[in-house]
């Protein structure tokens, strides 16, 4: 059976099993540089391909762009050349006073506002990482003494809903909606964990995600200097610690 290549343009013997999948280009690029040896496979649109060692096992990176739709892509294709394990280093923004710019946000579980999740699973499918990868990065977390928050995200498919909802003809929905998850304790927002765990249940695969939280609670700002570049870092190194810690793991097992 043909191995779908359609858009990554990988073949099985390119790609290792464990796999990090940043948004950006540029991410990918800083977490390639943690790896022992590694180098870039290829670049096709959003998705760039880096490879390298950790704990002696070859290891992966591909940026997926930004939302899921691309990471669905993207994740489809490296399933069916056999990754069975996924995890997001990206950013969130805060919906909680819980979650202050820098924190270290490792997800527990996300809310559907979006539609590529309910492809993959119903509606009333909890979309959840798997529990021994999120343990693991906790634990590194705590290792590190970084502030970390675990609760739960709203996935949205649209970045703008969020930042100008009063702009959009359904406006009044999107307020409702919004304001429904916030009371029930979500603490931050991005754009793609619903759609990663929802395609880690249903190709039985492991998922989990951490990310930097990029804005402080009711505020946003499109200046570079409040961007988290400056954090990116401590997702990037718990990540990172927590990949190799399940390599070990499963070494072990």
């Amino acid at each position: 059976m043909a191995k779908n290549n359609t858009f990554l343009g990988i073949e099985c013997n390119k790609i290792g099993k464990y796999v990090f999948i940043p948004g950006s280009i540029e991410r990918a690029n800083l977490i390639a540089k943690e790896l022992d040896s590694y180098y870039c496979v290829s670049k096709n649109r959003e998705f760039a391909i880096y490879n390298g060692l950790l704990n002696n096992t070859e290891v992966s990176v591909v940026s997926t762009g930004i939302g899921e739709s691309s990471t669905s892509i993207a994740m489809e294709e490296l399933i069916s050349n056999g990754v069975h394990t996924f995890l997001r280093i990206g950013s969130c923004a805060s919906t909680s006073e819980k979650c202050s710019i820098g924190d270290i946000i490792i997800t527990s579980g996300a809310v559907k506002m979006e539609t590529i999740s309910t492809c993959y699973v119903d509606k009333t499918t909890a979309c959840v990482p798997d529990f021994t990868f999120f343990r693991i990065l906790v634990n590194e977390a705590k290792k590190l003494n970084y502030k970390y928050d675990t609760g739960v995200t709203i996935t949205k498919a649209s970045f703008y809903t969020e930042v100008s909802p009063k702009t959009k003809a359904v406006s009044n929905t999107l307020l409702s909606d919004w304001d429904s998850y916030i009371k029930a304790g979500a603490t931050t927002t991005s754009m793609e964990e619903a759609a990663i765990f929802a395609i880690g249940k249903k190709k039985n695969v492991r998922t989990a995600s951490v990310a930097v939280c990029a804005t402080n609670f009711n505020e946003y700002s499109n200046v570079i200097k409040d961007y988290p570049f400056g954090w990116e870092h401590r997702a990037i190194e718990v990540g990172v610690k927590a990949m190799a810690t399940m390599i070990e793991e499963d070494i072990n097992d």
